[in-house]
């Protein structure tokens, strides 16, 4: 066994396209974020087009997708702090492989139904829950904790990527498999990851082990909840959830009414939704790709409140798009939001990284999505009765009024007085690779 390599004489941490295992663990998931993002857009189109659902119907599938989150985040991060995470990703990639494939399926076979849409959903959301948890556990053990940022800021910058990629590959898929078939892509995707994760070599430290006589009953609990504990004594982290959680509830508004208010609003016809979404995606990957730049530049600590309050009034123009050359009000309008938001979530999942004991990332990771996507499906059920309601560009100004004040928690909190993120107290355990 050996230690991973230290910094060079300049200082600055190893750079991380030397290094073969991030680059699997990069690669494959660049792969799978491709493949998802044919799948954002190809399973609500089926929902519409296929099927002719309703707004209400669109809006409980999108919030089935995420309703995994509310119910088994923190059980998922006391399983990920009690297994090894590699193999449980890859058997949480396998499983989804099986799942969104068996849509292209159904539909060819002339069985599909919005019962199977929903049972999709639900347990593709699942298999999303553990893996996203033991991902962000991951990545820690992989790298440095001085690459962290470098890391997760190459991760967000493909991620935007697939955005981009993902919604034009989707709306040609859809043009010419229709739009279950497209799904085809992001269970192929899924094998891609599943291969790449399998050639990673470095080996995770050993289990650790709880302390013995831990019969009691209350012990389980806290061992469940403490990454809540964790999240709930730190006042950082308490604003930082507060402010994803309300971006994260209008967010899921305007999702749930996203394809509904393209086609049916703004008469974006089916096969060029894809283009529309990708265009405003090219925010992201700018945001990805500038992260570290201006995390150096503006402090660590000091962005994470600086790029949510900077540009997330930008979603203001998304109510604002008319037909025709309106609909780039859209475009811009998405675009400035995730931009911002890609640096926000490079920033705040960097602090939350360096600051948690390793021993707990995994229930911290869990607690924190525990509550943050456990508001997607609650805004997604907003969005869809909003929607039949007040109708659909009436609710997207309450989404767009909404994600434009979230960034006041974390602008009201001790981030405000920091430049950057500190250290963690105490050593990390040493990362090792076979031989």
């Amino acid at each position: 066994m050996r230690q991973r390599e230290r910094a060079d004489g300049s200082g600055r941490p190893p750079a991380l396209w030397r290094h073969r295992d991030f680059l699997l663990l990069w690669g494959g998931q660049a792969v799978s974020e491709i493949g998802s993002a044919v799948t954002v857009l190809a399973l609500p189109l089926t929902a519409v087009v296929v099927l002719h659902a309703s707004a209400f119907a669109v809006g409980v599938l999108a919030a089935l997708a995420m309703a995994a989150f509310a119910v088994l985040a923190l059980p998922a991060g006391l399983v990920v702090d009690r297994l090894r995470k590699r193999p449980l990703m890859i058997v949480c990639d396998t499983a989804r492989l099986l799942i969104i494939g068996s849509v292209p399926l159904a539909a060819a076979l002339g069985k599909l139904t919005m019962a199977q849409l929903y049972v999709v959903a639900l347990a593709a959301g699942v298999g999303t829950v553990f893996f996203d948890v033991a991902y962000q556990s991951y990545l820690p053990l992989l790298i440095r904790a001085d690459q962290l940022t470098d890391g997760n800021g190459k991760l967000q910058t493909t991620a935007q990527v697939a955005q981009v990629a993902g919604p034009g590959l989707g709306g040609a898929l859809v043009g010419l498999l229709g739009a279950a078939g497209a799904m085809t892509a992001d269970a192929a995707s899924y094998l891609v990851s599943v291969i790449t994760l399998l050639f990673i070599r470095t080996a995770e430290p050993g289990r650790r082990r709880g302390p013995a006589g831990g019969r009691s009953l209350s012990r389980p609990w806290r061992e469940l909840t403490a990454g809540l504990s964790f999240v709930f004594g730190n006042p950082i982290l308490r604003k930082i959830v507060a402010c994803t959680a309300t971006a994260n509830l209008c967010g899921g508004i305007e999702t749930a009414l996203q394809i509904i208010y393209l086609v049916r609003v703004l008469h974006v016809r089916p096969a060029y939704t894809g283009l529309v979404v990708a265009l405003a995606a090219l925010g992201g990957v700018a945001g990805g790709a500038a992260s570290g730049a201006l995390s150096r530049r503006i402090g660590s600590a000091r962005i994470i409140w600086v790029s949510i309050l900077g540009l997330g009034p930008a979603a203001l123009l998304l109510p604002l798009a008319q037909p025709g050359p309106g609909v780039l009000l859209y475009v811009a309008g998405l675009a400035g939001w995730t931009f911002c938001g890609v640096l926000y979530n490079v920033a705040q999942l960097s602090y939350r990284q360096a600051i948690c004991p390793p021993e707990l990332l995994g229930r911290m990771n869990a607690a924190v999505r525990w509550i943050v996507w456990g508001t997607l499906p609650v805004g997604s059920l907003l969005g869809g009765t909003l929607g039949t309601v007040i109708g659909i560009r009436p609710a997207l100004w309450v989404a767009a009024a909404g994600s434009s004040a979230a960034g006041l928690w974390v602008f009201f909190s001790p981030l405000r007085g920091m430049r950057d993120v500190p250290a963690r107290a105490g050593p990390r355990p040493p990362v090792l690779t076979r031989p």
